[in-house]
């Protein structure tokens, strides 16, 4: 998806405005996406003609290798290949109630941080066709799990989306960090521990950097609205299998994003933003107290000095740089950014309108391997899964038929199977198709 300053816009069925490349007007596209969605019988998920789903995992229906039901409230997952074929996921539950709720992530011995904490990941294993294996804990006693991201080591980072303190809904400890799952050494996940560095405050999700180990986070929050992060490893520091676990409380430097447009003015939220192709200047300043003892993060930094957006979701990496999902602002109904780290810039690469039925609140996000974006909906009314093609069109790629936001769109490495998640009550599917 790279993109030239000079970028154009089109508008597209689904209701969103793209940036595509110029070097793209030379050539007709071909029609995008693999046609309209069919209603599904049993209604649960709307696929185009040719395409089939599985159930994986689902909350109370499926069990984990220890007996207990699946937990609820699926939310951001990352996949990882299986030596001679298959995947296991890593698979967050975004349950933010305390222990003892319905279906929580079950407190294994060994494997719990806060035992009056419910939320948690679930590590599942599938075949080459996606066919369910196993389920089993990766980690338990975290609060609202909601999304994180896959480290170029093969593990996973997953995001407390809370500031919650010891004492708040029966918490014994405090809350709002990043844990590192590994889905295949079960020592490496024994006595979970937070890592700090990153930060405490409210989570959403991450992207890390392969080149230099710089991981890019943000934050879902608001009054005051959250930031993009950076943090940079402590010099001499490569991260690592293992690495991150062994890291001081606040090693590396953390700090947050400052955009400028083209005349040098400082941008105070992303909102400010109305043409796809829009694109800033980057710097970073140094959060004061990463921890938020005294005060939250974002609220250490006036507006003056940082970039703000409502409700920052979805990040991964791709393309050589960080995809950003900013799910709502003041005059439209989402957008997706891109963050260069060579040249230090910000680009809207994607800014949804709401109209015609689509493009309605853009959150998780992952890189297809067939080329482009796939982004799951979490907005008003019906939910769709929206693929985004490297020539700048848009797709319906599925719809949930019972409510609830699309969730953790992640394929297999070798692309046959889509993994993605209906959030309530909590259903892994496993799309297979003519993907092309």
């Amino acid at each position: 998806m790279g993109l030239s300053r000079r970028a154009f816009l089109r508008r597209s069925a689904a209701g969103i405005l793209l940036a595509g490349s110029t070097d793209l007007l030379r050539v007709a596209a071909p029609p995008a996406g693999y046609g309209p969605l069919v209603d599904d019988p049993a209604g649960r998920l709307a696929l185009p003609e040719g395409f089939t789903y599985a159930v994986v995992s689902e909350a109370g229906a499926t069990r984990l290798d220890t007996g207990e039901p699946t937990p609820r409230n699926h939310d951001g997952t990352g996949a990882f290949a299986v030596a001679g074929g298959g995947t296991v996921l890593v698979l967050n539950h975004e349950i933010r109630e305390g222990a003892g709720t319905e279906l929580a992530v079950p407190h294994l011995d060994g494997l719990v941080y806060d035992p009056g904490a419910a939320g948690g990941c679930t590590i599942v294993t599938t075949d080459a066709a996606g066919r369910r294996v196993s389920e089993r804990v990766g980690v338990a006693g975290t609060s609202t799990n909601c999304a994180g991201g896959v480290t170029p080591w093969g593990t996973w980072l997953t995001c407390e989306e809370t500031e919650a303190r010891a004492g708040d809904r029966g918490y014994e400890r405090d809350h709002g960090y990043v844990f590192e799952v590994d889905p295949f050494d079960r020592a490496a996940i024994r006595d979970p521990r937070p890592v700090k560095a990153l930060g405490r405050y409210s989570h959403e999700a991450l992207a890390v950097d392969p080149a230099t180990g710089e991981i890019y986070l943000t934050e879902d929050a608001a009054a005051p609205n959250g930031l993009v992060y950076r943090w940079v490893p402590p010099q001499g520091v490569r991260p690592g299998r293992g690495v991150l676990r062994g890291l001081g409380d606040t090693d590396g430097v953390l700090a947050a994003m400052r955009c400028t447009d083209e005349g040098g003015a400082h941008v105070d939220d992303l909102s400010r933003a109305s043409s796809a192709g829009t694109t800033y200047a980057v710097e970073w300043v140094e959060v004061p107290d990463r921890d938020g003892r005294e005060q939250s993060v974002r609220r250490q930094l006036d507006d003056g000095r940082v970039t703000r957006a409502h409700k920052l979701e979805g990040a991964w990496w791709g393309d050589g740089g960080a995809y950003i999902v900013s799910s709502f602002s003041t005059s439209h109904r989402g957008q997706v950014w891109f963050y260069d780290p060579w040249r230090s810039t910000f680009t809207l690469r994607l800014l949804f309108t709401g109209q015609d039925d689509g493009g309605d609140g853009p959150d998780n996000i992952s890189v297809s391997p067939h080329g482009g974006v796939i982004i799951a909906e979490d907005g008003d009314g019906t939910n769709h899964l929206v693929g985004a093609s490297e020539d700048g069109s848009t797709f319906r790629l599925a719809r949930g038929e019972r409510g609830s936001e699309f969730t953790g769109p992640v394929f297999s490495a070798d692309g046959r199977v889509l993994f993605a998640n209906l959030q309530v009550p909590g259903t892994m599917f496993a799309i297979t198709g003519p993907w092309g």
